[in-house]
């Protein structure tokens, strides 16, 4: 099964939202079914098949989440960081700025989607493949 250094070497080409498609498909072929990352410490728990799960570090000191989701205003960040506008850590700062909590990554049908605090799902994207 797949190790966190693998996925970390993976992710260590991301330099933008421009490169999470490929980022996605590399953990895939590694056999990363879906992952959740929560924007506090960007720590992430990555699952496989027949139960298998790994678990990564903290990448940085806490951040603080929103109580309040401002959707309007995170899609927008959203938007310039798969453009490739600003790096994971601004993203991640974006994300506790607007209320979002974690993101869950599904291989097998190519989405993320993004929850607030409450566990309410903010948005729903499918990830280019």
């Amino acid at each position: 099964m797949f190790t966190v250094e693998q996925i970390e070497n993976a992710h260590s080409k991301v330099q933008s939202g421009a490169d999470f498609p490929n980022y996605i498909k590399e953990i895939e072929e590694l056999g990363v079914k879906s992952f959740e990352t929560w924007v506090k410490d960007s720590h992430t728990e990555y699952f496989g098949d027949n139960g298998y799960t790994t678990k990564s570090k903290a990448k940085y000191a806490d951040l603080t989440i929103e109580n309040s989701v401002d959707e309007e205003k995170f899609i927008k960040q959203l938007k310039s960081h798969q453009k490739g506008e600003t790096d994971y850590m601004k993203f991640c700062k974006d994300c506790a700025e607007t209320g979002i909590e974690k993101w869950i990554v599904n291989l097998n049908n190519f989405t993320c989607v993004y929850y607030d605090k409450a566990g309410n799902e903010i948005l729903k994207e499918e990830i280019p493949h």
